[in-house]
């Protein structure tokens, strides 16, 4: 009889660990925080192809800005990336110098050199704006900053409302690709970019 006994207890036992750990575990679940990692999309590529492709359309000419994607992210940002391409003329010095309202860039040098200027004011500063690059400001000369000497491989983050500019192009002509970073949504969408591939 004790050993019937014994047996009862330690199912009675059982069971109530059994409904208290369900208990326990449903508590958990309903306070448990949101998983880090949830799906976040589709990866888009951008080829060195069409990369090589933009240059060379950009060649005829002594500046280009080519933007190839212009993306929404989670639908929390967009993400842009443009090739830019410079050659060494006469004006290159002088064109005018440029910050942007909302959005930060990263240039990734691909080839050529330059000196880089950012920082400091803008003299005349007047506002411009363009799908490429959103609210802007412009001036005919760039007072003040901080200089460098910019070759392929090197990166550059210039964030919201810094001036910059190319204040010597140093070689036959420079490209290199731009990822524009934009939290305010101000990057112009089109259903291909939107689309990647």
């Amino acid at each position: 009889m004790r050993g019937s006994m014994d047996r009862r207890s330690l199912t009675l036992a059982g069971a109530s660990l059994l409904g208290l750990l369900a208990v326990a575990g449903q508590a958990q679940a309903q306070n448990a925080p949101t998983p880090l990692h949830q799906p976040r999309g589709t990866a888009v590529d951008v080829s060195n192809a069409e990369i090589l492709a933009a240059v060379a359309r950009a060649t005829s000419q002594p500046f280009s800005n080519q933007t190839l994607r212009v993306l929404n992210v989670n639908g929390e940002y967009n993400l842009g990336v443009a090739v830019l391409y410079r050659a060494k003329t006469d004006t290159a010095a002088s064109e005018a110098p440029l910050e942007h309202s909302q959005i930060t860039e990263v240039y990734y040098m691909i080839s050529g050199n330059g000196t880089f200027v950012t920082g400091g004011t803008l003299e005349n500063e007047r506002e411009v704006t363009g799908p490429a690059v959103g609210p802007s400001s412009t001036g005919g000369k760039l007072v003040g900053g901080q200089s460098r000497t910019i070759a392929p491989g090197d990166v550059v983050i210039i964030p919201p409302n810094t001036p910059h500019w190319f204040s010597e192009i140093a070689t036959d002509q420079i490209v290199y690709l731009v990822v524009r970073v934009d939290p305010h949504k101000v990057l112009a969408l089109t259903p291909a970019q939107a689309g990647g591939r």
